[in-house]
């Protein structure tokens, strides 16, 4: 397996010849090595780090709905609401969602494919997003 890193340099997108818009994502190759070939329709993993978030509530990191906001609520709209049981088990369990850092993880996308490579300037398009924001450093396996 050939390893490859790049930088992700932008979301972009492109026609084809039905009309059809697909998305792509542009990225800077930059180590690729002797006799490297990427043709079109090349399946690649691309392993990079999503965009971090900060420290984020329990609404925006899981989705959670929130409390209502009237009825005598005037400070638990976006609580997350009880975590906890009874006397049995008497403790919060392990992995239990609640606010936190959120993002900046590895995450890998499986199944992109080559859409063009540029050999002059060494920019490949890539159909679909890729993890990062832009600038970031990702490393493509063919």
């Amino acid at each position: 397996m050939m390893q490859i890193k790049g930088k992700k340099i932008e979301m972009s997108c492109k026609f084809d010849n039905t009309g059809n818009v697909k998305p792509i994502t542009l990225i800077k190759v930059v180590d690729l090595p002797e006799g490297a070939r990427l043709d079109a329709e090349t399946p690649l993993k691309i392993t990079g780090f999503s965009k971090g978030r900060g420290y984020s509530g329990v609404v925006k990191r899981h989705g959670f709905k929130g409390g209502p906001a009237t009825h005598g609520q005037s400070d638990r709209h976006r609580a997350p609401g009880a975590i906890g049981n009874r006397t049995t088990p008497g403790r919060v369990y392990k992995g239990k969602r609640m606010a936190g850092h959120f993002g900046n993880h590895k995450v890998t996308v499986l199944g992109s494919k080559v859409i063009e490579f540029d050999t002059r300037s060494n920019v490949l398009k890539v159909l679909g997003p890729i993890p990062g924001a832009r600038g970031s450093e990702v490393m493509i396996r063919v």
